[in-house]
């Protein structure tokens, strides 16, 4: 597992003994910040289940200027940490120890950019996204991306996010949520660009 590009590029990263953490693979974190290409310069980013660190060091390589780790196992969070430490990424990074709704209780601040991968099967992407919406945390702009497996149910809408777009990377799916209402300023600017 390592840093595909961006400032730490190339920096092996610890990875997991065992299988109660599943990282991303290079080939879908590579999809990923292809979807999010410039949603990702200067953002402050949220790595919500982060397990090994690896999504939310990536996008601090690719010019994020902050990224909330949160994950609420000690071995996780110590292995988040081991990497930050391997990227020298500690000015830029906070470490959130507990379950996902704690740490978005403890986040103070608007947010450009989601990554949410929970365990699959265990049905928190609803509950997630609830929680975001509520708490008003994602940017007027902001951009949220799960990663779940194929058969895993993800909502169509939470609240006033919807979801906008959606990737298969073989069992692997990507779905993208945005603002309800940024997709229909965005809808409707296209419209008026066309006529």
């Amino acid at each position: 597992m390592r840093i595909i590009t961006g400032e730490y590029r190339g920096r092996r990263l610890e990875s997991p003994i065992g299988y109660d953490v599943r990282p991303t693979t290079d080939k879908v974190k590579e999809a990923i910040f292809n979807l999010l290409m410039n949603d990702i310069w200067d953002a402050v980013v949220v790595d919500l289940f982060a397990g090994t660190g690896n999504l939310g060091l990536e996008a601090l390589s690719r010019g994020a200027n902050r990224c909330y780790f949160c994950d609420n196992s000690r071995e996780s969070l110590n292995l988040i940490k081991v990497n930050i430490a391997k990227c020298t990424a500690q000015d830029k990074s906070v470490v959130l120890a507990g379950d996902y709704s704690k740490a978005l209780g403890r986040i103070k601040e608007k947010v450009q950019v989601f990554l949410i991968d929970p365990p699959y099967k265990d049905g928190l992407y609803e509950k997630c996204l609830n929680q975001i919406d509520e708490l008003d945390l994602l940017d007027e702009e902001g951009i949220i991306i799960t990663e779940h497996g194929v058969h895993d149910p993800v909502p169509q809408q939470a609240g006033n996010l919807i979801k906008v777009k959606e990737k298969k990377y073989g069992k692997i799916m990507v779905s993208i949520y945005r603002h309800a209402a940024f997709v229909e300023a965005v809808q409707a600017n296209d419209g008026e660009e066309q006529a």
